[in-house]
This record gives structure tokens, sequence and C-alpha cells, in this order.
């Protein structure tokens, strides 16, 4: 083949990729200008948030997933005599509330069932200044088990810390967001809390 043949042949197919890969550019779906992220890590689309069981409050009752909805939902993992990472959670939680200026349920998910008792998360809670603005869910290990797994959260044991996580149930009761504790903050919380109310 002529050589300036075989130019012109490999200069055509050049641009003939070059206006596909422009056409597929053009073509590629792009978020609208200003488009809404959440600040946490968005989980797997369909992740149902567990129905809590036979678990009760630190004041003995009885609480559901489905009496929630409607409203976004704080989930976390505290233990009653921690005095490191739970307390920040509960404060950072505390922090979004407050920024908020509404209602928002927060349920912390005891991971110490050997010792989380009601009058030790009373105590938690009173120390935080959070009664009457989260409960504290407790149970038999048997029973949080199922709620830990659910979550994919490790609990307390004596050798190893348990998973410092908070994850955000939107108002159908599916599992949406999650903050690991070192990238939560109450305006970050209450940045996600107000896109799952808005139905984001």
């Amino acid at each position: 083949m002529h050589p300036r043949v075989l130019i012109a042949l490999v200069a055509a197919g050049a641009l003939a990729l070059a206006a596909a890969a422009v056409i597929a550019a053009r073509d590629e779906p792009r978020e609208a200008p200003g488009a809404l992220r959440f600040e946490g890590s968005s989980l797997p689309k369909g992740l149902r948030a567990p129905e809590l069981g036979a678990v009760r409050t630190q004041d003995g009752e009885r609480l559901t997933m489905r009496s929630l909805r409607g409203r976004p939902v704080i989930v976390t993992f505290l233990y009653t005599t921690c005095d490191d990472t739970c307390p920040t959670q509960a404060q950072q939680v505390k922090g979004a509330l407050n920024d908020l200026g509404r209602r928002v349920p927060a349920i912390a998910i005891a991971v110490d069932p050997q010792r989380d008792t009601p009058t030790r998360a009373r105590a938690f809670l009173a120390r935080q200044r959070m009664t009457g603005r989260m409960d504290f869910v407790l149970g038999s290990r048997r029973e949080l088990t199922r709620l830990w797994n659910a979550y994919s959260v490790r609990p307390q044991r004596e050798d190893l810390e348990h998973t410092a996580r908070l994850v955000l149930v939107d108002p159908k009761g599916t599992q949406r967001v999650s903050f690991p504790l070192d990238q939560l903050t109450p305006e970050r919380l209450a940045h996600d809390l107000r896109l799952l109310a808005d139905g984001h």
C-alpha cells in the first residue's frame, strides 16, 4: 500500500475515534448542576433497617422501626461504660439535633449487653444531656446479635473495641447513609438528615 494512502487511512481512523469519544461524552448522563450529595457514605440500595424485635429501651418500653416511619432515624451503637468514642458520638448527635431544631428519632443500640443495664443507660443519657432525645436499646446478646449483623457492627469485647459507626435510616425504613466516627460532625449529620427528610 502506498505510504500516503496508509497515512490517510490512519488519520481518518483517528478522526472517527475522536468523534465517537465526543458523542459518548455528550450522551453520558451527568448530574444536574448543584445536585445534592450526602456528606456520609451512601449505602447499597434496598438495605432495609431490621425491626428491633424483643429488645427494650432504657425505660423498659418496646420500640419499633415501623412506628418511626415517615421520618429519618439516627441509629448508632454505644455502650454505657464507655468514656471516649461513645460520649463523642452522643455529643455529635446532640449537636446535629440542636442544629436541625426539630425532633428526629435517635436510637443507640447497646454493644455490651452484659454491662448495659437500664440504670446505666439512663445514667449515660443523663450525662450526655440526651434524656428524651435518644433511646438506648437493650437486650440479651442473642437479641442484639441480629441487629449488629444487620448493621455490620462488631460488638464491644474485652480485647477489641466495637465498631464506632452511625447509620441513617430514611423515612421508608431503608439504611441510606453511614458515618464512621472520624468523619462524623454535627454539621454533616444535620445536612444528611435534611436531605432524607426532604425525600432524597
